[in-house]
């Protein structure tokens, strides 16, 4: 992401330009990879089979295999449409913002970037995302993943059609502000108005992932470069890239499995009247572990990794591969071969 180039040019940080085709087309490789995977955590989450006395919690792959009996294998791709929409916007605001970030955190006179900034501009990435696209795509993908109707008969009509729908749907019956149901708890960390104090919080769990996710493979990515002094100066093996790209994915989801938990359930329904934020998350964090006991708040953390793990591995290889052609190609650089090409 920085550095110089074979020839010793100075490597610039990627263009907005650079940014949006190639983390869309990364985010959008890794929502058709590991799609199933999210829904069926998000139906681990809010499942309350352990509220019913002698009854088992159900696994993932027992989930998965009832999903597809009855709502055939198209229902584990219930939300994409959402997913879809937005991937593009959420990738290109993420890679854009973490150089952006991390650009303002380098040291003045010798540009070096620290581990700690590396961490705070992930953070920041996270954050930005967060409000500015993930929070509403994941109202709206959890709204659709919740409905357990079948998508072979015709008959069995959905609250919630589609993601546009869906929308739609939940604007006129909530109001707009439900869309940003989930990330009042980053806006309380930052100190921002309390007129944001909604609910939980997309916002701390992405930007937690953002900022655990960029500092390993960073830390990863320049151990590697430190022990093959010949990537000292240009990208890794991509084999290499998904490796530590998947290790790095994994630890995003181990630190905050509880926050997503709560949070799957809160954008999941409405608001009720003369409800606080705070009085919400409470009651749903003290409902969780009174009737469900603690591993409730670890439900789905398996698929989640499943998924979460491989799709980073999926967003960071093809991020860098793309990346890198398309700054060769903007430099007029080869992309095969010897020659330079104009």
């Amino acid at each position: 992401m920085s550095g110089k180039r074979a020839n010793g040019e100075e490597r610039r940080s990627a263009s907005a330009a650079t940014n949006l085709m190639a983390g869309g087309a990364a985010g959008m490789m890794e929502a058709l990879v590991c799609h199933p995977l999210d829904t069926i955590k998000v139906r681990m989450q809010l499942s309350r089979r352990a509220k019913a006395p002698g009854v088992k919690t159900r696994g993932f792959i027992a989930t998965g295999a009832l999903i597809v009996k009855k709502e055939t294998p198209l229902g584990l791709y219930k939300g994409l449409g959402a997913v879809v929409t937005g991937i593009v916007p959420k990738m290109a605001i993420r890679f854009t913002s973490f150089e952006a970030y991390k650009k303002l955190m380098a040291n003045e006179e010798t540009g070096a970037v620290s581990g700690r900034a590396t961490f705070m501009a992930g953070l920041a990435a996270g954050i930005t995302e967060a409000v500015m696209v993930v929070t509403p795509m994941e109202v709206i993908k959890i709204r659709l993943q919740a409905q357990h109707h079948s998508m072979a008969d015709p008959l069995d009509i959905p609250k919630y059609r589609n993601a546009a729908h869906a929308l739609y749907t939940v604007v006129k019956e909530e109001g707009i502000g439900a869309l940003y149901r989930g990330i009042s708890l980053t806006a309380l960390r930052q100190g921002t108005r309390p007129s944001f104090l909604r609910s939980l919080e997309t916002a701390s769990r992405d930007c937690s992932n953002q900022a655990v996710n960029f500092t390993a493979y960073t830390e990863f990515k320049e151990l590697l470069q430190k022990w093959q002094p010949e990537y000292a100066n240009q990208p890794i093996p991509s084999y290499q890239t998904t490796l530590i790209g998947l290790v790095s994915g994994a630890m995003g989801p181990l630190s905050n499995a509880p926050i997503d938990t709560i949070k799957t359930r809160l954008q999941k329904t409405p608001a009720q009247a003369g409800e606080t934020a705070m009085s919400r998350i409470t009651a749903i964090a003290r409902d969780m572990f009174k009737q469900e006991g603690f591993h409730a708040f670890y439900k789905g953390i398996t698929p989640r990794i499943m998924r979460v793990a491989p799709g980073q591995a999926v967003t960071f290889t093809v991020y860098e591969y793309l990346k890198e052609k398309l700054e060769r190609y903007h430099d007029g650089m080869p992309l095969v071969g010897g020659k330079y090409e104009e």
